[in-house]
């Protein structure tokens, strides 16, 4: 089959490598999308992977064209995506359902050979089947949104509060969105570009603000009464704007960092007292997976999809790229600014 497969730093090479085969308890699929997550790009241009050479994917759809002796999960012609973890299933960690903490985990698509591909093969219980009215399109979209759905879980989420969401990328709307489905009060999101604001805008934010203005802030604050947000969710993993979540907090607030930085973060005394003194809760979130694995985040996901009440817009994608062409996906990343959204790979 072709793969695009990372052989050296910088260098994506699309070659014919040999088709995976199925053994028992694993399903093959032919991937139709596959888009690159934030975390493929430093794989790639900074020497970010554990071996060459690797083909890299873990955010897919496709369809099931083999089962292996005892799948039942799914069978041939199925649409399905893939939670993409393989925890061990044996840890402390594991045996609580805490999976995504599992230290001796592997994972499709860094660790094991992904769907940057023709083919896949995974185990059976990664397979995460969805209705066909979905486009591949979206189905590639479900770890995005379970990794915000999952965030939400990890701070007890009520509905009720106002909340802000931090970073206008596809987990910050699909933040923006699961908040909005479980009862928020209000919602704003906050980004330095007006086009992805815009987005937001479409796709249900109670309000956007641009963090470029210079008084940004009284008008973040004055949107709660001067109260602050009672739910903080971070998705950018930019430092002014996990140092902006402590000044957004209200009192009691819930301060989530789904995001994650690549450069040291500091905070002044002077911000670090807003948590001393606003007594709220700052939580990271990890991953995506509770019990039963790969757990509520993917079975949500899929139902919301299928019933429209958690949308997709074309917006969310970049560019559509041929798997032959991953080279020139990924050289993009390199240019500041260029990428806004997902860039997907697609096979014919």
């Amino acid at each position: 089959m072709k793969a695009a497969v990372v052989v050296a730093n910088e260098k994506v090479e699309y070659q014919e490598i040999e088709e995976p085969q199925v053994k028992p308890g694993f399903v093959k699929i032919r991937v139709k999308a596959s888009g690159i997550c934030g975390s493929d790009v430093p794989r790639v241009l900074h020497n970010g992977v554990h071996f060459y050479p690797i083909v890299l994917g873990h955010e897919f759809s496709g369809d099931v064209v083999e089962t292996g002796e005892g799948v039942t999960k799914v069978k041939a012609g199925d649409r399905v995506t893939c939670a993409p973890l393989i925890p061990c299933m044996k840890c402390d960690d594991c045996q609580k359902g805490h999976f995504s903490l599992c230290k001796h985990y592997s994972f499709i698509g860094s660790r094991v050979n992904g769907s940057n591909a023709d083919y896949v093969v995974i185990p059976e219980q990664n397979t995460v089947p969805f209705d066909p009215s979905i486009s591949y399109e979206q189905g590639a979209m479900f770890e995005p949104s379970t990794v915000a759905l999952h965030g939400l879980f990890q701070n007890d989420y009520q509905g009720g509060e106002d909340v802000a969401i931090l970073g206008c990328g596809t987990i910050g709307i699909f933040t923006m969105q699961w908040a909005k489905i479980f009862g928020a009060h209000k919602v704003v999101v906050f980004d330095i570009s007006d086009e992805r604001l815009e987005l937001a805008t479409r796709m249900g934010a109670d309000a956007v603000v641009n963090t470029t203005k210079e008084n940004f802030m009284e008008e973040a604050m004055a949107l709660t009464g001067g109260k602050g947000y009672g739910f903080v969710f971070e998705t950018a993993g930019q430092v002014p704007t996990m140092q902006m979540a402590f000044e957004l907090a209200a009192n009691k607030a819930h301060v989530c960092f789904i995001g994650t930085p690549h450069v040291d973060l500091t905070f002044t005394p002077k911000l670090w007292e807003c948590m001393n003194r606003k007594e709220f809760k700052l939580t990271g979130s990890w991953m995506s997976y509770s019990a039963p694995f790969p757990g509520r985040e993917w079975t949500l996901t899929a139902d919301y999809f299928a019933n429209g009440k958690l949308k997709f817009d074309p917006a969310f994608i970049f560019r559509e790229i041929p798997m032959s062409q991953a080279q020139e996906a990924f050289q993009m990343y390199k240019t500041p600014g260029l990428v806004q959204g997902k860039i997907l790979l697609t096979n014919e």
